[in-house]
């Protein structure tokens, strides 16, 4: 059983289905937990379940100037966070024969949420984590497409999710001294409603049958590998990034 206790964890996108998995894993190993999303009613059932232990906070991390105001709110409820999981996400389509004008807003907003929001959260985390005691871990969400591409209309979804992980890295290598242990996780096909329109237009068997496990991930199979890292047990595991797609796409 990982344990958790005096932990303090900050979740974003903690209303979606990896997030609330995540949420309600650590929160059970014994962590506190401080739930993002875009709004504090897309987490209230989940605060509610989880008890006195949640807090619930409120940004667009649309606007990246909002994530280091997270950040610091966040700091603000317990004095500390021990782990940073980005894990807020979008997943627009941009086709080619949209206008430019179009086509480029889909690109900014998804670049300014899946990237650029949280490399702020991380540029805070470390500034915070070099000071505090004990240090601190970050956790990134990426993608199996930030190394096998990804579907015609989501190139700004695995160039945002290639920067994830080349960020993680840079932290892990940069930071460790200083206390700053930094993980990406990369899921293939998970049956959120992240992929509501895949399932609906083509089918989860259809990735599936990608899997070497002839199934896709739920949101659990993430969230207990996030606990893992969560625990401080895999130090010398920094700067990697684990794969979570059933041998859907094997580096």
């Amino acid at each position: 059983m990982i344990e958790l206790s005096g932990r303090v964890v900050l979740i974003t996108g903690a209303g979606g289905g990896i997030g609330s998995a995540t949420a309600r894993t650590v929160a059970a190993a014994g962590a506190s937990v401080v739930l993002h999303d875009v709004s504090t009613d897309a987490t209230l059932a989940l605060a509610e379940e989880i008890g006195e232990r949640a807090h619930r906070l409120a940004a667009d991390l649309s606007d990246p100037a909002a994530a280091d105001a997270l950040w610091q709110e966040a700091l603000q409820v317990h004095g500390r966070i021990d782990v940073l999981v980005n894990n807020a996400g979008i997943y627009p389509p941009a086709p080619l024969d949209e206008s430019l004008a179009d086509w480029m807003g889909v690109w900014n907003r998804s670049l300014a949420v899946n990237l650029l929001a949280p490399a702020v959260l991380c540029r805070a985390a470390v500034a915070t984590y070099r000071t505090q005691e004990d240090g601190g871990i970050i956790v990134n969400l990426a993608s199996r497409a930030a190394f096998r591409g990804e579907d015609p209309d989501y190139w700004h979804y695995a160039s945002a999710k290639a920067g994830v992980v080349a960020m993680t890295r840079t932290i892990a290598r940069q930071y460790g001294r200083e206390g700053v242990t930094a993980f990406a996780l990369a899921p293939g096909y998970v049956d959120t409603a992240l992929n509501k329109v895949f399932a609906e237009e083509v089918g989860v068997e259809v990735a599936a049958r990608d899997t070497g496990l002839g199934k896709v991930a739920q949101p659990q199979d993430v969230a207990n590998v996030i606990a893992f890292l969560s625990s401080g047990l895999a130090t010398h595991a920094t700067g990697t990034t684990i794969d979570v797609n059933g041998a859907s796409y094997v580096r």
